[in-house]
């Protein structure tokens, strides 16, 4: 049996008369009682919360804990409940949250390397060190990674030229070949490294103006920079008016 409306009780005991509609069948449960149904004959199942998984969250303090992998550490409680649903009857439930101190932080920086991102790449290059230097007041556990992309290396993305494959700026610029998506840096704990690799970075240039940052996104998102438990924060530096 099933139901037709909200607190509606379908009753399996054949009480029609003839040639009533065999919707009839399915009504309040006041009127069905009134009908003289027994209670014994009505189904009128209800929904109802089975919490499944309720691990407490980790209650621990920075610099005074044992060192915990990731998946070790509980934030949210509880972490699996299964719902019984009926339709037009709500269910509840509270959720707890707390934030781990000294949880584990990744930081990936996803950059766009077009020529109008030219100043902002300079002041990223002295970002690692600093970056280091602040996070080590959160976190003892603390990696740093850089991404950059261009443009989709096909027309009308780019020019095709051979010249402009070469160097896609014009005037007496210099600028790397377009590409779609690098991994420069993976995760790492040292900040002198991205400085240094950072540094070396260099503009490129393409025709549209909205970048494939989303293609860069999903490299990132499917690429091997991430842990095995998939913990970090990206970073997406971009000017383009559509994608902010």
């Amino acid at each position: 049996n099933s139901f037709t409306h909200k607190n509606l009780s379908p009753f399996p005991q054949n009480f029609l008369t003839v040639g009533e509609s065999k919707s009839a069948r399915c009504d309040d449960l006041e009127s069905l009682k009134k009908r003289n149904c027994a209670v014994t004959k009505i189904e009128n199942p209800r929904g109802g919360i089975n919490i499944d998984k309720d691990k407490p969250v980790t209650n621990r303090k920075k610099d005074v804990a044992e060192k915990l992998k990731p998946e070790q550490i509980t934030q949210i409680q509880p972490q699996k409940l299964t719902l019984t649903l009926r339709s037009g009857e709500p269910q509840t439930f509270d959720l707890k949250f707390k934030r781990a101190e000294d949880y584990p932080i990744d930081l990936y920086y996803l950059m766009d390397l077009s020529f109008s991102m030219k100043d902002d790449l300079e002041n990223v290059k002295n970002l690692g060190t600093d970056l280091m230097r602040e996070m080590q007041g959160i976190t003892s556990d603390f990696r740093i990674g850089f991404g950059s992309f261009v443009e989709k290396t096909v027309m009308p993305y780019i020019s095709t030229t051979p010249a402009r494959l070469i160097n896609p700026c014009t005037g007496n610029q210099n600028c790397t070949s377009p590409f779609s998506y690098k991994n420069v840096l993976k995760l790492t704990d040292k900040g002198d490294e991205f400085n240094n690799l950072v540094s070396q970075q260099q503009i490129s240039g393409n025709l549209d103006s909205p970048e494939g940052g989303f293609d860069a996104i999903m490299q990132v998102a499917v690429c091997e920079v991430r842990r095995e438990i998939f913990r970090p924060t990206a970073l997406y530096l971009d000017k383009s008016v559509l994608l902010k």
